[in-house]
């Protein structure tokens, strides 16, 4: 094993650039200011009428000019943390390595819908909806809409931005979306593929729609007043995670390679794990099985053991049920006595559940917890679960030297991926 290369004799890879957008503001420096400070991104929603829902806030990103509909807010969101990563990387011109996206599933809203079918010829006996839908369309051209059915519409504009290689990979994997990115170029690289990958994750989804379908399957918090009080991951009283969106780009390079350009390592990704739960569409196992094998997947992987952590970045989403499974799923690994000395923070408590961003966005945050030596708080834990036997690192920031991090993302349908971070090997 040399310096370049890990205990399985694969290439070490570096993160050489990040970039982030939550509520919270555009860029690291602005999001880690005020993660450490406790502070909340969380907040009444403006940018449509909420009248009749029981739920009226979320994280949502207003202060990026983009058309309104959630493919362009989604690009808007990951070009300004490409171009930050980049930066931060020391890279310009084409990037002429792959792109790995993580995107939210896009479809078209009602209004869309309607609006194609009054243009649709009448119902007839030779003509069912999708040939009337097909008639409209060809009729007159539709560009909002044609866009807003192309999944890979995204990864598209972005290769064409900034000279990606090859095709670009989009993919979605509920709440783990983020960090399978990061996986998917981990393992380019260490496979000889690649010396570099540029892995991005965006969410610009939050619609009205998408609050009443996440209201149906009663899993966002109702707390609406105040808003910033709403998300408390971990805490007796939570009831349900909060909406929102954001954006995060890695820019992640061989060691060797990265050394070879002189360019500034911000962290190793050591190891990843995933494991799929086949138990219910949008509810984990009960008995954290799954969650269980995907931790210890990313640990076996990073070739460390359960006591080679200074710090997990938790899924942490509020609901009742998640928060139990992840707990219960930490404790079976580590055990129940270390448990409680391994602090453990969620940043959604902040910034919200940036669903398909989420693994990425807190991928980014683990490493600045690493390099600044400063644990986030998990704020608004006020009325600890007693069930629920953590250092959550309550309210406020705490000093510390980390080395080492796990960062969960558990998803619906099953999909859930861990990703372990380390400092650059001496």
């Amino acid at each position: 094993m040399s310096k370049f290369t890990d205990h399985l004799g694969r290439p070490l890879v570096a993160v050489t650039g990040m970039g982030v957008v939550t509520s919270l503001g555009r860029g690291l420096k602005d999001n880690w200011e005020k993660l450490t400070g406790g502070v909340s991104g969380i907040h009444a929603i403006s940018r449509f009428p909420t009248d009749h829902l029981s739920t009226r806030i979320a994280g949502t990103v207003d202060f990026i000019p983009s058309d309104q509909n959630p493919v362009a807010r989604s690009y808007a969101f990951a070009e300004a943390t490409i171009e930050e990563a980049l930066a931060m990387a020391g890279l310009s011109g084409d990037f002429d390595a792959p792109l790995f996206l993580a995107a939210p599933p896009v479809e078209p809203e009602w209004s869309m819908r309607f609006d194609l079918a009054d243009r649709a010829p009448p119902p007839s006996e030779d003509n069912d909806a999708y040939i009337r839908f097909l008639a409209a369309m060809r009729e007159k051209a539709d560009p909002a809409f044609h866009e807003a059915v192309m999944f890979g519409s995204i990864s598209e504009r972005i290769a064409d931005r900034f000279g990606t290689r090859g095709l670009p990979v989009t993919l979605s994997t509920a709440c783990a979306s983020g960090a399978t990115a990061i996986q998917l170029g981990v393992e380019a690289i260490r496979q000889g593929r690649t010396d570099r990958a540029m892995t991005v994750a965006t969410d610009g989804s939050v619609t009205a729609e998408a609050l009443v379908r996440f209201s149906l399957l009663s899993a966002l918090s109702t707390q609406n007043d105040p808003p910033e009080k709403a998300s408390k991951p971990f805490s007796k009283d939570r009831d349900g995670f909060v909406i929102a969106e954001g954006a995060a780009t890695l820019i992640l390079e061989s060691l060797e390679a990265a050394h070879a350009r002189g360019a500034t390592v911000y962290g190793i990704i050591r190891g990843c794990g995933e494991k799929a739960d086949h138990f219910h569409r949008t509810r984990s196992s009960p008995d954290g099985g799954p969650a269980i094998a995907t931790i210890r997947a990313a640990l076996e992987d990073a070739g460390l053991g359960i006591d080679g952590l200074d710090y997990i970045n938790a899924h942490g989403t509020s609901t009742p049920e998640n928060d139990k499974m992840e707990y219960s799923s930490l404790k079976a690994v580590f055990g129940e006595e270390m448990m409680p000395s391994i602090p453990l923070s969620s940043n959604k408590s902040m910034i919200g559940h940036t669903l398909t961003a989420a693994g990425a966005v807190e991928a980014v945050f683990s490493l600045q917890t690493m390099l600044t030596g400063v644990l986030p708080p998990t704020i608004n834990y006020n009325t600890p679960d007693p069930t629920i036997e953590l250092d959550v690192v309550p309210n406020a920031k705490r000093e510390a030297s980390v080395s080492s991090v796990l960062s969960n993302s558990f998803g619906f349908g099953g999909q859930n991926a861990c990703l372990v971070m380390t400092r650059e090997p001496s």
